[in-house]
């Protein structure tokens, strides 16, 4: 049987953020409700088999989110990836990406995501930074191997109503120093966040601030008169307009999008995570790098390759990513082989596309071929130096 009830605590100490204020934190009373069950047993029974706590296993797991938009995404980005995850029934918890072996996929909910990456029970996963931070807490076992997968765009603000003593109130400063919030009439928030929340404030200086737990419909607390403001998740706006409530200069707290995050312990100790995870890293930046690129190629007269090369290089939009390939085209006339013609190819972004064709027609190109690109890979990814660097391999 659960029971709960309902706490105050002093937030203890907690690093800044980078952007937070200087001056010395003072105490946050912080009021939320606990939630006691009963333990989870060392083993379970997950799809009528035992499930292996993380010192028996040998497979490799990656933690993915089990439901939602961010669920969809996920896949369809490791699909685009060529990394499709194979599922026998969806009522199962468990899968696999078979390009991969001794991968096993996990679904969880996002938090207990990073709860079993922290615990040993998962090895790798794709969660929302938000969530990372929040659940994580500073762990310094979780490691961002790639922090930009370019999905799941949001923000973690502060929220107040446009009305009443909130009227002209557009900064954190000015919320801060409203002579409204005493130690016994203190900032009411409402958030789900009970651990980013708090320690936004307290690195902000707020210090008479008490917080509330909620889940969903967050917007209405303030009208309800349940709390003054609302620290939530927004990705356009449109729903805290709709309820009279404003963002206010300085009150985001997290810049947040899908993140694939690891187990320091994992990358360095348990067989065949480092390398699956250079794997999957590689195939993520090859896919992220090439999206919204284009080959293009065209046929230009010329006397010898480096003539059209001075010509394609004269145009701003024609310089590719390195430069452009320049090749002979090779064609039979009157017996002899002749080339007369240069094949040129560049890459273009999709936004200059069109103003890459035609000055490429401006310098005598014909027989213009465009093709999407599917990956481009680097000779290493930096990220994985960068990974190697952060484990001291």
């Amino acid at each position: 049987m659960s029971v709960g009830r309902t706490i105050f605590l002093q937030c203890p100490s907690i690093p800044h953020f980078p952007n937070s204020s200087s001056s010395s934190p003072k105490p946050v009373a912080v009021k939320f409700t606990v939630s006691c069950c009963s333990l989870a047993s060392p083993a379970a029974v997950v799809n009528g088999n035992l499930e292996k706590r993380s010192h028996d296993r040998n497979e490799v797991r990656l933690g993915l989110p089990s439901k939602g938009r961010m669920a969809t995404d996920t896949l369809d980005l490791l699909k685009d990836c060529q990394l499709s995850v194979r599922q026998v029934n969806p009522r199962q918890y468990v899968a696999e990406i078979p390009q991969i072996s001794n991968l096993e996929v996990w679904f969880q909910r996002p938090k207990d995501v990073v709860r079993k990456l922290v615990s040993g029970d998962l090895d790798l996963g794709i969660v929302g930074l938000d969530t990372v931070l929040e659940f994580g807490q500073g762990n310094e076992d979780l490691i961002l191997v790639h922090d930009s997968l370019d999905y799941g765009d949001c923000r973690l603000s502060l929220a107040i109503p446009k009305y009443g003593i909130f009227e002209n109130i557009n900064s954190l400063k000015e919320l801060a120093e409203m002579p409204q919030w005493t130690p016994e009439r203190p900032l009411r928030i409402a958030t789900g966040f009970t651990y980013l929340g708090p320690k936004f404030m307290k690195d902000n200086g707020l210090s008479h601030v008490t917080f509330s737990t909620a889940d969903g419909a967050l917007e209405a607390a303030p009208a309800m008169g349940i709390a003054d403001a609302i620290v939530d998740l927004v990705s356009s706006g449109t729903t805290l307009r709709e309820n009279n409530l404003k963002e206010i200069q300085g009150g985001v707290i997290v810049e947040s999008q899908a993140v694939l995050v690891a187990s320091r312990k994992s990358l360095i100790q348990r067989k065949g995570v480092l390398d699956i995870t250079h794997e999957m890293l590689e195939r993520l930046e090859a896919h992220l790098k090439a999206v919204g690129q284009f080959t293009v190629t065209a046929n230009m007269r010329g006397s010898s390759a480096e003539e059209v090369a001075e010509r394609v290089l004269s145009q701003p939009s024609l310089s590719g990513l390195e430069g452009p390939t320049i090749s002979p085209v090779f064609c039979k006339r009157d017996g002899k082989v002749a080339a007369d013609y240069y094949a040129i190819v560049i890459c273009v972004p999709k936004k200059a596309l069109y103003k890459s064709v035609q000055q490429l027609r401006m310098i005598g190109g014909s027989g213009v071929l465009i093709s999407p690109l599917t990956y481009i890979f680097d000779e290493e990814t930096p990220r994985w130096r960068h990974l190697l660097s952060v484990l001291g391999l």
